[in-house]
């Protein structure tokens, strides 16, 4: 599979990465960036970044612990080698998001108990699930919940996020666009390798869905409580980025899957995150052989 190999291996890696997008940045953005005054004055502003921070961190530790878990249950050099690159972009991305923690204030000696207060339980459930796979070796299993399911959640939700920031607060829209970048290369490894494994082992179709529909029940239940408990900063954000307080008047319209965010309500952006999210299960689903399955309504 000599395409296979040259896609993803770690001199791509190196050419496309770090000497590619990520040159000559900081923790993700350029030096000197720091976080938008309008969310570091605001305590409402701020307390949502870390909310939402801390749940990014939480998603990439357990991707940072599937794929270098999945390193040695790869069948073939090729998938290991990856997987080697792969580990050292989550380990990147955790340490991205912790550093935005003390960028919005956080101290150092205050992040464990704050991630461990913060951390919602359903995406604690969803990397449980995904885990037990990767503590059993089961590598078809692992990469599609790793590579299609989570990954696939995380670059919808970072793409969402970006067009939110990326007037609002450009450091961290700076930072979300080289993750973007590495969760699209992720994807594409998930959905390039694991199809021909699905053919050679159908009888583990069943217990995939099975877990793909578990995952996705927590992924719901975790986005339905997020959008609530951030609702009055959401619209206070709305506020700044129509212009209404002053704050920032003649700031472009934020638009992302062709609505605007300005100005929807936090529980249409919830249904236009989830529905973007599973629309893109569904066609990776497809694409290597896989059914998808609906979850319970969280």
């Amino acid at each position: 599979m000599p395409d296979f190999l040259t896609a993803y291996s770690i001199q791509n890696w190196l050419e496309s990465c770090p000497q590619g997008y990520l040159e000559q940045t900081q923790y993700g953005h350029a030096a000197g960036e720091s976080e938008a005054s309008i969310v570091l004055d605001s305590p409402k502003l701020r307390d949502q970044a870390i909310q939402s921070t801390v749940q990014l961190v939480v998603g990439e530790r357990c991707a940072l612990a599937a794929s270098s878990g999945l390193i040695n249950a790869a069948p073939d050099e090729g998938s290991k080698r990856f997987l080697a690159t792969q580990t050292l972009d989550e380990a990147r991305h955790v340490e991205v998001f912790t550093q935005r923690l003390l960028d919005l204030g956080v101290r150092k000696t205050e992040l464990e108990p704050l991630i461990k207060e913060h951390a919602n339980p359903h995406l604690v459930a969803f990397a449980e699930v995904l885990l037990e796979k990767i503590d059993k070796g089961d590598f078809v299993a692992g990469v599609v919940g790793q590579n299609i399911v989570l990954e696939g959640m995380a670059f919808t939700v970072f793409e969402m996020l970006y067009a939110t920031n990326v007037e609002m607060n450009p450091k961290f829209a700076h930072t979300l666009s080289g993750t973007i970048a590495d969760e699209r290369r992720h994807v594409g490894f998930g959905e390039n390798r694991i199809g021909s494994l699905i053919k050679e082992h159908p009888e583990k179709k069943a217990e995939i869905e099975r877990m793909q529909k578990e995952m996705s029940f927590h992924m719901l239940a975790t986005f339905a409580d997020s959008f609530r408990e951030s609702a009055p900063a959401i619209m206070e954000a709305q506020g700044i980025l129509r212009g209404t307080n002053g704050t920032q008047a003649g700031a472009s319209e934020s638009r992302w899957q062709g609505r605007s965010l300005s100005t929807l309500a936090p529980e249409e952006m919830e249904s236009l995150l989830a529905d973007s999210v599973l629309k893109e299960f569904k066609i990776r689903l497809t694409r290597i052989g896989l059914d998808y399955q609906t979850p319970v309504a969280p």
